[in-house]
C-alpha cells in the first residue's frame, strides 16, 4: 500500500516516469505523506547543477537562469499552474464563490500571466544574489521543506471544497499520522538548512514560518479554506521567499 502511495505521489507531482495505479481510497490514503519525496529530486537537481557550475566556473547569469527553472521542470509545472490560478482569483477582487470558480477555470487570465512573469523574474534575481554569496546549498533541502509544509497545511487547514485533486489526496488520510509523517520530512530539511549556514538558515526558516501564518489567513479569508491550487500557490511563494530570506541573512555573515 505504501509503495503504491509513493508512486502515486511521484507520478502526480513530478515528471519522473512511474508505475500507474488506481486512485482508489486505499492507494490514496497516504500518498500526500510522500509528497516531499519529490523535493529530494528537485534538491538533488539543484545540487548537481550548482556543483557543476562551481567546477566549470559557470557565470552567475547562466546559473540563475537554469536554477530558477529547475523546480518547474522537475515538477512539470503543476504548482505553478496552481499559483497562476490563485493569483488570478485574488486579483479579481470578486466574492468568494466567484474566486472559487476562477480557480476551476481552465482558461489563463491576464493577471496569471503577469504574475507568472513577475515570479520568474524575481526568482532569477534571487538566485543571482545567493549564487554570488555562495548560499545555494541551503536551497537544496528547501524543496523538501516547502512540500512538507504544503502538505501540513493541506491536512490541517479546512478545505474550501471536498472535490478536486487535493480533496482526493487528503480526505481519507488520518490527520495525525499524515502530519507526523510530514513533520519527519520537515525536521531534517530544516536542520539541514541550519547546519549548512546557521544565520541565513534561521532567517529562511523564520520566513517559512511567517509565510505559513500569512497563507492560513489569506486562504481562510479569500477562499474559506485550501484547494489544490492554493497549495501550489503556497509552495511557489515559499520557494521564493525563503531564498530571499537566506540572502538577507547572508548579508550579515
Amino acid at each position: 500500500m505504501l509503495m503504491k502511495a509513493f508512486w502515486i505521489a511521484l507520478s502526480t507531482y513530478s515528471i519522473v516516469p512511474a508505475p500507474q495505479f488506481d486512485w482508489d481510497e486505499e492507494n490514496m490514503k497516504y500518498s500526500i505523506c510522500f509528497f516531499p519525496a519529490v523535493g529530494l529530486l528537485c534538491g538533488g537537481a539543484m545540487a548537481l547543477w550548482y556543483g557543476f557550475c562551481l567546477r566549470m566556473q559557470v557565470g552567475t547569469l547562466l546559473f540563475a537562469a537554469v536554477a530558477a527553472c529547475l523546480g518547474l521542470l522537475v515538477s512539470g509545472g503543476i504548482h505553478m499552474d496552481g499559483f497562476m490560478d490563485t493569483v488570478d482569483a485574488l486579483a479579481s477582487h470578486r466574492p468568494r464563490e466567484r474566486k472559487l470558480e476562477i480557480l476551476k477555470d481552465s482558461n489563463c487570465g491576464a493577471f496569471a500571466v503577469m504574475y507568472c512573469m513577475l515570479y520568474m523574474l524575481l526568482n532569477f534575481g534571487v538566485f543571482t544574489a545567493i549564487y554570488e554569496l555562495g548560499l545555494v546549498w541551503p536551497v537544496c533541502p528547501l524543496f523538501v521543506l516547502s512540500r512538507a509544509l504544503s502538505g501540513l497545511c493541506a491536512l490541517n487547514i479546512p478545505s474550501a471544497r471536498r472535490s478536486g485533486m487535493l480533496g482526493s489526496l487528503t480526505k481519507n488520510t488520518r490527520r495525525f499520522r499524515g502530519s507526523l509523517a510530514l513533520v519527519c520530512w520537515a525536521v531534517p530539511a530544516a536542520a539541514g538548512m541550519l547546519w549548512l549556514f546557521p544565520l541565513p538558515g534561521l532567517c529562511g526558516l523564520l520566513a517559512a514560518a511567517l509565510w505559513v501564518f500569512a497563507y492560513y489567513r489569506t486562504v481562510m479569508k479569500q477562499f474559506g479554506g485550501v484547494t489544490g491550487d492554493t497549495a501550489g500557490f503556497f509552495l511557489q511563494l515559499c520557494e521564493l521567499l525563503v531564498p530571499f530570506a537566506l540572502w538577507m541573512g547572508g548579508l550579515f555573515v
